[in-house]
Order: structure tokens, then C-alpha cells, then sequence
């Protein structure tokens, strides 16, 4: 399906936060899907996410969350790039997170092709514990978390209880994606997320690939692996079509 795209402003509170709009170009309406950036900004790798995600039938919109402290900012995927985006990381609240979420379904709302059964996210890395704490806060009818971290430990700028605590709250389906060899989740982290989801009975999967890292989605990272990138799409598109469309 050939897409379109832009920037794009989106309204939160008094603020505007920058965002990367993809769509289908063919007339009509589509559900749409939030998408949560690594700690790298809305870069080429995020950009490229959202125009696939449009090129399946749906209306992807690229949140750039770190828009109250560097709007716009793009880091390589390097040393000085990791130091400065766990900087930026670390200044965001869970209270600003969930209000440019909420910023962006209303915006969505308004977008005269967006249409469906409900909003989507997915997210990586940071952006990936975002699109689990968004699960549980927002209604989002299905998200995918790859690699988030600090889900079973922590809340965005320490805001609130760990994200885990809020699991029981998750009202749609969810899928969380992890590599085995992942440095940053230990697997007692994943452990605790999957009996959290069990416990609170949420339609969900938990997925662990053998043998990778973090950051295996993203084939401009060390840790890239094709295989589980290629089965790991196959499991997104098929849930969003299965519970937005």
C-alpha cells in the first residue's frame, strides 16, 4: 500500500508536540496507531516504523517525547547518542507521557481518515515501557511493547508506582517482545511481567527470542537479527488487524 507523510503538530495542554503523521494515500478511513520512539528520537529507524505500519492500512502517528526538553532531536546510535538520550529519558514524568498520549488520541480523533475499532501503540526501548504504561492508562485497544525497560522496576521520572503495579488496569490486548540476551532486562523482569498479565487475566503474549539482545528490531543496531525482526512484524500486523481494523 503506498503512504504519505508529514510533520505535524499536535496539541497537549498548552503546548505543541512535534510528531511524524504516515497514512495510506488511498481514500478512506483507517485505525490508527501511536508509536513510541527509543531514547534516539524520532529518527530515520522511527520514521521507517511508522511508514510501514501505514503501508499495512493504518494511520501511524510518531510521538517526539522528548518535545518539553529537546524537541526534535535525533541521536546516533553511539555512545554520546545513549549518554544524551538516557539524559533526556530520565527527565520525563509518567504525568507528561500519559498527557501527550491523550494530546494525540484527540488529535487522531479529529484526522478525517482515521477510523477502526480502536487506537493501537507500539514503542521501543523507553518507548516500548511507554507503550505498556499507555496499555494501562489509555484505551488502547492493542499494544506492542519491544524491549521496555524498566516496566517491573520503575514509572518514567520515578512519576508514580513501578508500570507493572498498573498492569490490572490494561483493558486491551498487549504483546511484549524481548530478546534473551537483553543486558538491560534481566529475565526476572520478564518473568514478573508475564505472571502480572497472568494474574490480572490480560489478553496478552509474551515472546522471548533466543540469542538476541536489545534492540534486535532495529537493523541500524549491533544487536539487529533478522529472523526474529521478520517473525516479530508478523506478530504486530497480525494483531492490529486483528483487533483494529
Amino acid at each position: 500500500m503506498q503512504v504519505v507523510h508529514e510533520r505535524v503538530k499536535v496539541p497537549v495542554g498548552s503546548r505543541s508536540m512535534p510528531a511524524y503523521l504516515a497514512r495510506p494515500t488511498a481514500p478512506g478511513t483507517y485505525p490508527a496507531v501511536l508509536v513510541f520512539m527509543e531514547i534516539f528520537g524520532v529518527n530515520h529507524h522511527i520514521r521507517s516504523v511508522a511508514d510501514r505500519i501505514a503501508a499495512e492500512g493504518f494511520v501511524a502517528l510518531a510521538l517526539d517525547v522528548f518535545h518539553r526538553t529537546a524537541p526534535g532531536i535525533e541521536l546516533k546510535y553511539d555512545a554520546d547518542g545513549l549518554a544524551r538520550g538516557i539524559e533526556l529519558m530520565n527527565k520525563v514524568t509518567t504525568t507528561e507521557a500519559m498527557a501527550d498520549v491523550a494530546g494525540a488520541r484527540a488529535y487522531l480523533a479529529e484526522r478525517p481518515e482515521v477510523g477502526g475499532r480502536g487506537v493501537g501503540a507500539i514503542g521501543f526501548c523507553f518507548g516500548g515501557h511507554l507503550a505498556y504504561l499507555a496499555a494501562c492508562e489509555q484505551p488502547i485497544a492493542a499494544a506492542v511493547s519491544f524491549y521496555g525497560g524498566g516496566i517491573a522496576v520503575g514509572s518514567p521520572g520515578g512519576d508514580g508506582p513501578p508500570t507493572i503495579a498498573r498492569t490490572p488496569k490494561i483493558t486491551g490486548r498487549i504483546l511484549c517482545l524481548f530478546g534473551e540476551n537483553d543486558g538491560y532486562i534481566p529475565k526476572e523482569q520478564i518473568a514478573a511481567i508475564k505472571e502480572a498479565l497472568t494474574a490480572a487475566s490480560v489478553r496478552h503474549e509474551v515472546v522471548v527470542y533466543p540469542q538476541v539482545g536489545h534492540g534486535f528490531f532495529c537493523d541500524e543496531r549491533a544487536d539487529y537479527d533478522a529472523t526474529s525482526a521478520a517473525d516479530a512484524w508478523s506478530r504486530v500486523t497480525a494483531l492490529f488487524k486483528r483487533e483494529l481494523a
